[in-house]
Order: C-alpha cells, then sequence, then structure tokens
C-alpha cells in the first residue's frame, strides 16, 4: 500500500496546481455548537435529535447514548449541511465507553463517515441508512485485526480495478487501532473519477464509478433512490450506529474549480 502514498500525493499536488486559486482548509465543526449540521436519526424527522444522540462534549462532537433505555435499531447520521464533489476531507476520531444497550453484535466500535450522501431532508423517516459511500471506523476488540478504512456501500456500487463492486462491505488490510486512540483518516473524493481513504498517512482502499444500486438501505423514499445514477456529489455525514465515539476535527480543502 504504501507505493500508494507516492501516486496519491502526486494526484493531490496536480489537483491543486490546477486549480485556479489556492484552496484553504475549512473547518466544518466550531468546536462550540453543531451549527451547520443536522441529524437523522431512524423514525424521527429531520433535525430531531432523539435522546440528544449528537452533542458537543468538551470541544467535541460526541456521539452518545446515555438518555436512551435501549437502541432499537435507532440509527442515526448528522449531515453537514453543504454538499460537495471534489475535496480532501480530514477526520480525526475515537471511540469511547461501552456500547448502548440492545445495539447489534457487528456494531460494537463501529462507526463511520458518509460520502456524496443524500440530504437528511430527503431520507424516509423510517429509513435506516442513507443511499452513500461509508469511509468505515472500526476500533480493535483486543483479540486481533479489526482494520479501519474499509468501504461500505449503502444503497451504491462502485467499480474497483475496472469491475463493478456490488458486495456491501470491502474489507481492507490495515491497521488496528485498539483502546482510545485517537485515528487519523482523510478521504480524497474526486466527484466520481477517483476516492480514496487513507489512514494515518497510508492509501488502504481507492475506487471510482460510485452509482445507485440495490442493497443495504431501507425505509428509503423511492424518489430518492433511482438504481444506476452516478455520484459524483453529495453531502458528508457523521454516523451514529449504537457505540460512542468522538470527532474533535473535522475539516475539508475544497477541490472543485467553481
Amino acid at each position: 500500500m504504501k507505493h500508494l502514498q507516492l501516486t496519491l500525493l502526486l494526484a493531490i499536488i496536480v489537483i491543486a496546481s490546477s486549480c485556479q486559486k489556492e484552496e484553504e482548509w475549512i473547518e466544518l465543526f466550531n468546536g462550540k455548537d453543531l451549527t451547520g449540521w443536522t441529524p437523522k436519526i431512524r423514525g424521527y424527522e429531520a433535525g430531531d435529535n432523539f435522546g440528544n444522540t449528537f452533542r458537543v462534549e468538551d470541544g467535541m462532537i460526541t456521539v452518545a447514548y446515555d438518555e436512551y433505555d435501549t437502541f432499537n435499531n435507532r440509527f442515526g447520521v448528522l449531515f453537514y449541511e453543504k454538499p460537495f464533489s471534489k475535496y480532501l476531507l480530514h477526520i480525526e476520531y475515537r471511540f469511547i465507553g461501552e456500547q448502548a444497550n440492545g445495539g447489534e453484535g457487528w456494531a460494537t466500535r463501529n462507526s463511520g463517515v458518509m460520502l456524496h450522501s443524500q440530504s437528511a431532508e430527503s431520507m424516509g423517516l423510517n429509513q435506516d441508512f442513507p443511499i452513500s459511500l461509508e469511509a468505515q471506523f472500526l476500533g480493535g476488540l483486543g483479540n486481533g485485526p479489526r482494520p479501519t478504512g474499509n468501504l461500505c456501500t449503502p444503497g451504491t456500487h462502485v467499480e474497483m480495478e475496472g469491475k463493478l463492486i456490488t458486495r456491501h462491505c470491502q474489507t481492507i488490510e490495515g491497521p488496528t487501532f485498539d483502546g482510545d486512540q485517537w485515528v487519523s483518516i482523510d478521504l480524497l473524493v474526486m466527484g466520481d473519477e477517483y476516492i480514496a481513504h487513507i489512514v494515518e498517512g497510508d492509501t488502504v482502499i481507492q475506487y471510482s464509478k460510485p452509482i445507485v444500486g440495490d442493497g443495504m438501505v431501507t425505509g428509503f423514499k423511492p424518489e430518492a433512490k433511482v438504481n444506476d445514477t452516478p455520484l459524483t456529489k453529495g453531502y458528508i455525514a457523521l454516523q451514529s450506529e449504537s457505540h460512542p465515539i468522538q470527532f474533535r476535527k473535522v475539516s475539508i480543502k475544497d477541490l472543485s474549480k467553481d
């Protein structure tokens, strides 16, 4: 995977040099409150932050479940207000505490960020996951490898090495992070031309040509899911899947020319 770093670095240099002006990092999280962000939790309307799931504690976006009696499949996402097409996204996260009562076994120390997502308002009331691309965050369980940075595709498909991939999750050979340590991940997104997940500076997966497809999404509005539609842009959203997680950094460098 190391050889991909040089390719990626060269790609970023070329992209940056082709922009009409030098772009600066934009902080999507102001460190104080959730201004600019909209929650959507399964079973609730967009904007209803059931159980104070998404909050700011000690200057960090915190996903918590202390006001839940049981998780009850109330999967959630926190959407940034503006869609993007071509960008470099930087996130620093860590898992904390214990999983919510009633959370699925697979969701232990499991979260992620959704890319090229539909909007919060376009989701169905009981929709479980947004139609999007997920850069999956996994925490180690202290008993062997559990790499972070995988790709999951709720309601979407991608191409890898020229082949259409319809399997929901692509597990990478990447690092495992046990405990509550901070992890840095960067996502290079160039419309539908190229997308890469970079964990602690190492490119762990790359793919292209994302489209809307079948699988792993329920409760959606039919008009929001038109199969084979290319995903060239969309919203960024942080997940809530039943295990507490914190984000201390969410910043973006917009690589679009317009």
